[in-house]
C-alpha cells in the first residue's frame, strides 16, 4: 500500500488469487487495521487526545493504493458473481496483520508517518 497525492482511493482485493470485486472481510480487515494504527499513532504523537474520536475510516482512503490479498484453505464466495469473501475470521487476522505492520512503519518512518496523517485529521478535527 502507498499513499499519494491523488485524492482517490484505489483498492483491489483477491482471496487465492481470485479478484474480489465486491471486497469482503478481508477489506473489512485492511481498513480496521489501518484505523487502528493511524489513530493509535495520532495518539502517540499527541495529535488526538484521548477523548478525540477515532480517524474516519472513510477519509483515510483519500490517496491510498493498496492490494489486499489472502490465501484460504476454504474460501467462502458470497454474492451473485462469487465476488466479495465472506470468511468470517479473516477480517480480525488481517487487521491484526496491517495494524501490526503498518505501526512498525510509523514509527520507523516517522516522516514519512506526519504526511499521511494531515488530511484524516482534518475531517477529525475539521
Amino acid at each position: 500500500m502507498c499513499w499519494g497525492d491523488s485524492g482517490d482511493e484505489r483498492v483491489t482485493s483477491y482471496a487465492n488469487s481470485r479478484p474480489t470485486a465486491g471486497g469482503g472481510t478481508h477489506e473489512l480487515g485492511f481498513r480496521d487495521g489501518l484505523v487502528a494504527a493511524l489513530t493509535a499513532y495520532a495518539r502517540e504523537q499527541r495529535l488526538l487526545t484521548p477523548s478525540d474520536p477515532d480517524l474516519a475510516p472513510t477519509r483515510l482512503g483519500a490517496g491510498l493504493t493498496a492490494i489486499v490479498s489472502v490465501k484460504l484453505d476454504r474460501p467462502e464466495f458470497e454474492g451473485a458473481t462469487r465476488g466479495h469473501l465472506g470468511n468470517g475470521p479473516v477480517r480480525g487476522c488481517v487487521a491484526e496483520a496491517v495494524r501490526e505492520h503498518l505501526t512498525t512503519w510509523l514509527r520507523t518512518d516517522p516522516e514519512r508517518a506526519t504526511a499521511v496523517l494531515p488530511r484524516a485529521l482534518a475531517t477529525t478535527h475539521g
